[in-house]
């Protein structure tokens, strides 16, 4: 799938691209120079421009699970099942006329007896044409020219549900759906319903008017135009919904559509327009069929835009209605505007589409499977990573003293990473708490973990911890700024909030006469980064002088 873009201030739709920072990055870089003068690698940092969050899956075995149990998928099954030994069909590889009525019954979808309602054989044709489509069932022709249906090799291992074949199988099914939503909403009306025909077993004369005719070139360029359009805007959908679920609490996973178009529509920073309000309706609108043919196999969880809204909205001459506006409604009111959740068989199909379209999509606890060097380094290194939750899957099942030992070991170093490690292995240790104390003690008097080492049992509440030397606690204030300007990627307005808490006394000169001799690798670009954000100019200009001294004396 397409990365997504969204729309920046002044841009157009086609010109507007998302781009990343990194956690060390090349805002950084131009800021301060701070990778030219430490060798950070920054060769493949421009390949990252999309960066897709970590996502927690369940097992294969569960994900197996929740794909049989969707409804179509799970039809589709049956109606293969229903097949064996053998079943007659017509030259299309459609249920003959005679079987359709059974095989909705088959379904559930209408009573064992009286009459059968025509959207249950309806749900029954489209069920089997997925199954074909998936080559549960195949088709074939006997010794006397009659066309029949017989189940297929991937059958019985897909009713045993192994977790393989399922998940391929469902994978599939979902990308069907996913460009059918997609064609039915780039047609016009009239032949998007021709196209229904044509899926439920209208035979051949409606498939060719839905694919239109080449009596109208200029007709069939704007079909495929709007196709793409739509099929761009449903990858963005996705792509938001699928960063929104990664970073949302666990049970506030659902997303209002307006909200979700909204992310689509308005540049960021920016205010919704009267002009954009317009806009965001209709995405809601485009959206709104696609979104529920997606939670037919279960991608998604969808509570369509409730249709009596338009009649509700619809002026007096029949203008369009618009679903939003500025006036604030409460939660069930909203909810009438579309509520969409993406399920872990969602995220699932959404990653695999990433990693098929070439985009590193990770999942949580892929870097925690080293030691503590190898944890650290890898979160220091990776773009797109959740830092707390690799930590967190890390240390489980660990015990507290022996991890913090080998993470506190792990984070010395004078390397260009060495403050992110040792900033993420105090993280580490606010997670272990107070189980990691006598790990933490063992290095009071390092050169480099000693001030952070303190600082961390003060924090616990211990009140025996020996203050820092001089030099081990400017060491220290260099170093955590170090891992904050490496971590920030050069947010001035995050630095310039950490710069406010430096300790700079009414006399700057003296303080900063002190931290340029300091011997660290990123003293210069401490000072540097101070000298270009601090708010008083005086305490600004002492910093930038200091600066100069330590490049001058490295």
């Amino acid at each position: 799938m397409a990365g997504r873009r969204r729309k920046n201030a002044g841009a157009s739709a086609e010109e507007s691209a998302a781009e990343a920072v990194l956690p060390a990055d090349l805002e950084l870089q131009d800021l301060y120079g701070a990778f030219a003068a430490h060798g950070l690698d920054d060769e493949d940092l421009d390949d990252a421009a999309v960066l897709v969050p970590p996502v927690k899956l369940p097992t294969e075995e569960e994900l197996a699970a929740q794909a049989k149990a969707v409804p179509m998928f799970g039809y589709a099954l049956a109606l293969a099942r229903w097949a064996a030994p053998h079943r007659a069909v017509d030259e299309f590889g459609d249920l003959v006329d005679e079987d359709r009525t059974p095989a909705a019954r088959l379904l559930g979808l209408a009573p064992a007896e009286g009459e059968v309602p025509e959207d249950a054989e309806i749900e029954a044709m489209r069920a089997w044409s997925l199954a074909c489509d998936l080559d549960l069932v195949e088709i074939g022709t006997t010794a006397a020219g009659e066309h029949v249906a017989v189940p297929g090799p991937d059958l019985e291992p897909a009713e045993q549900g192994d977790p393989d074949t399922v998940l391929e199988l469902w994978l599939t099914a979902a990308g069907i759906v996913r460009e059918l939503a997609v064609e039915a909403d780039s047609l016009p009306e009239e032949e998007a319903e021709a196209a229904a025909g044509a899926e439920a077993g209208a035979g051949a004369e409606a498939t060719a008017a839905a694919a239109g005719t080449e009596e109208d070139e200029g007709g069939l360029n704007e079909v495929e135009e709007a196709r793409d359009a739509a099929a761009e805007l449903l990858d963005e959908a996705l792509q938001v919904l699928y960063e929104t679920t990664a970073f949302a609490e666990p049970g506030n996973e659902t997303v209002p559509l307006g909200v979700l178009a909204a992310l689509l529509v308005v540049p960021e920073g920016e205010e919704p327009s009267e002009e954009l309000l317009g806009d965001i309706t209709d995405v809601m609108v485009a959206l709104d069929p696609m979104l529920g043919d997606l939670a037919e196999l279960g991608l998604l969880e969808y509570r369509p835009i409730d249709p009596e809204l338009f009649d509700e909205e619809e002026g007096a001459e029949g203008e369009e209605p618009a679903l939003v506006g500025e006036a604030p409604l409460d939660e069930e009111e909203s909810a009438r505007f579309g509520l969409v959740r993406l399920t872990p068989l969602g995220q699932y199909g959404i990653r695999q589409w990433l990693l098929e379209d070439g985009y590193d999509a990770p999942l949580v606890g892929e870097l925690a499977q080293g030691d503590a060097a190898e944890l650290l380094r890898a979160v220091c290194e990776s773009a797109n990573v959740l830092p707390e939750e690799e930590l967190r899957v890390w240390i489980t099942a660990r015990e507290p003293v022996a991890a913090a030992r080998e993470l506190l070991a792990a984070a010395r170093g004078e390397d260009a990473y060495a403050p992110m490690r040792r900033m993420l292995a105090v993280s580490a240790l606010d997670l272990l708490g107070a189980p990691a104390e006598p790990a933490v003690r063992d290095v009071l008097d390092d050169p480099e973990l000693g001030g952070a080492a303190r600082a961390w049992l003060t924090s616990l509440g211990a009140t025996d911890v020996p203050v820092p030397e001089r030099a081990m606690a400017l060491w220290t204030v260099v170093d955590t700024f170090a891992a904050q300007l490496l971590d920030s990627g050069g947010d001035a307005g995050l630095l310039r909030e950490l710069i406010a808490d430096l300790p700079v006394t009414g006399n700057p000169a003296s303080y900063f006469g002190e931290l340029w001799r300091v011997d660290h690798p990123y003293t210069a670009d401490v000072l540097e980064a101070v000298g270009e954000l601090h708010l008083d100019r005086a305490v600004a200009k002492e910093a930038r002088k200091a600066a100069f001294k330590a490049r001058s004396k490295s």
